[in-house]
């Protein structure tokens, strides 16, 4: 559309309706594909259907994109490998042997610090955290629901912030789909800007240190220092321990099955810049990097395995599994590169940018971007389908008014992990509740308070950022 009018913004706010009513991110966003599709088609919806899936297809034509959705399933097959392989029970067998932690500072320290070490995966990191520090809490008599704060507030938060993980890729893909030519150095320089990441990091240190406890959470932890471990009918959603990796009778499998796949990873990465840049680190190929860097790590854990005596059929069958495991999320990046497409075509950035212009005071955006992803991610409990929807939004906003463009993915980004942080019905905010053995509700009712601290800190970093200019 050369003249985009008031229809281009149907398209994305289906996707965002529907996503709110129905909770279901995958078929919002194709209503939303074919909405934008049957626009373009002369509001004709069987042609608008035909035009959906081609449109999907197409998406396969961008080389950078199809490296993004093939990293984010072969992300899910080094996870899977450095699970089967015991890695994650070596590790938690190394923390627990070395017996750092003789107080309940040293445990709840323990907590936040393996949340950020451990960043290839959120729930990896929050059941490696929970089950490492849940025996040192309760010996400590330190509440659980402080322990499914702490985990919580460095799972989502730290690997937001890692361009090496599935979240990394996924936001890098989206920002490619957006027009941005060097989509890599963008999320780079978003990071600065990632305020809700980074208040809620630094707010959970705080309240380890100064013993910050308020409202629900004073109250939780005033009934564990008594021995009361949950409050009278609460209903922990597990007790037994947690298991990361194929149990046997003799030791546990070494900490360098999870380690060394990692390291390898995270020197990798670099390289493969350094390399497709033909020496200019800034200039090279995320995609192919990210997607160099995850083969490599893949193919250090097998080499590992298969010196240990595994089969290669053994390892080809976790090798599907992983993959399988993060299919969901590479069908949502691919609906929502898919869509990105269509609201380019509409002309949707362009025409939002300026309605909003007008409407809206510049420093004002950036908040504004920051609390819708926020109501979004709350209702839907989804911060990915969050960022799939307010990305290819936000960016052409920032591009039409000649706005920074880091700054408005960083707020579509801190809105996405606040809503999930916040709302109850997130998957990471359930496998807290898991992971540390406590009681769903209260977890979200002591963790409330500190998600909304961290959302104020960052929607008042948000304005001062947008009257910097």
């Amino acid at each position: 559309m050369s003249d985009p009018t008031w229809v281009s913004i149907l398209p994305p706010l289906l996707a965002i309706v529907l996503a709110i009513w129905t909770r279901q991110v995958i078929l919002s966003l194709f209503a939303g594909i074919w909405m934008g599709m049957t626009l373009l088609a002369g509001y004709n919806p069987f042609s608008g259907l035909a035009g959906s899936l081609d449109g999907i297809v197409r998406v396969f034509s961008n080389e950078g994109d199809a490296r993004v959705l093939i990293f984010t399933l072969l992300i899910g097959s080094m996870v899977a490998t450095i699970e089967h392989s015991g890695g994650v029970r070596g590790f938690v067998h190394f923390l627990e042997q070395r017996r750092w932690v003789h107080t309940g500072l040293r445990a709840q320290l323990m907590a936040w610090v393996t949340g950020l070490v451990i960043f290839i995966e959120s729930n990896i990191t929050l059941l490696v955290a929970g089950s490492v520090s849940r025996p040192l809490f309760d010996r400590f008599r330190i509440s659980r629901e402080k322990l499914a704060y702490l985990i919580d507030a460095t799972s989502a938060p730290v690997c937001v912030m890692i361009p090496l993980n599935a979240w990394g890729a996924f936001i890098i893909g989206l920002v490619a789909s957006s027009g941005v030519e060097k989509p890599l150095e963008t999320f780079v320089a978003a990071l600065p800007f990632n305020f809700y990441a980074i208040a809620a990091i630094l707010l959970a240190l705080v309240v380890i240190v100064w013993r910050v406890d308020i409202g629900p959470m004073k109250a939780a932890e005033t009934r564990t220092r008594e021995g009361q471990l949950h409050w009278p009918g609460a209903t922990p959603m597990l007790e037994a321990e947690i298991d990361h990796g194929e149990a046997s009778d003799g030791p546990p499998p070494s900490a360098l099955h999870m380690v060394l796949p990692i390291v390898t990873m995270i020197a990798v990465m670099p390289l493969g810049l350094y390399v497709t840049g033909q020496g200019d680190m800034m200039a090279g190929s995320g995609s192919r990097s990210i997607l160099w860097a995850v083969c490599a790590a893949i193919a250090v854990s097998w080499v590992m395995l298969l010196l240990r005596g595994e089969s290669v059929h053994t390892l080809m069958q976790v090798f599907m599994k992983g993959a399988a495991d993060l299919l969901p999320i590479s069908a949502i990046l691919l609906l929502a590169l898919a869509l990105g497409d269509v609201a380019q075509a509409l002309g949707t950035g362009p025409f939002v940018a300026g309605a909003v212009g007008e409407a809206v005071p510049a420093p004002l955006l950036a908040p504004l971007v920051f609390l819708v992803a926020a109501f979004i991610a709350f209702s839907v409990g989804s911060s990915w389908g969050t960022f799939a929807i307010m990305v290819p939004i936000a960016i052409p906003i920032a591009l039409s008014l000649d706005l920074s463009v880091p700054l408005f993915l960083a707020a579509a980004v801190s809105g996405g992990i606040f809503g999930d942080h916040a709302s109850p019905i997130s998957d990471t905010t359930v496998v807290a509740s898991m992971a540390s053995a406590s009681d769903h509700i209260e977890h979200v009712r002591t963790q409330l308070p500190y998600a909304l601290l961290a959302a104020a800190i960052a929607a008042l970093g948000f304005l001062l950022a947008g009257l910097a200019g």
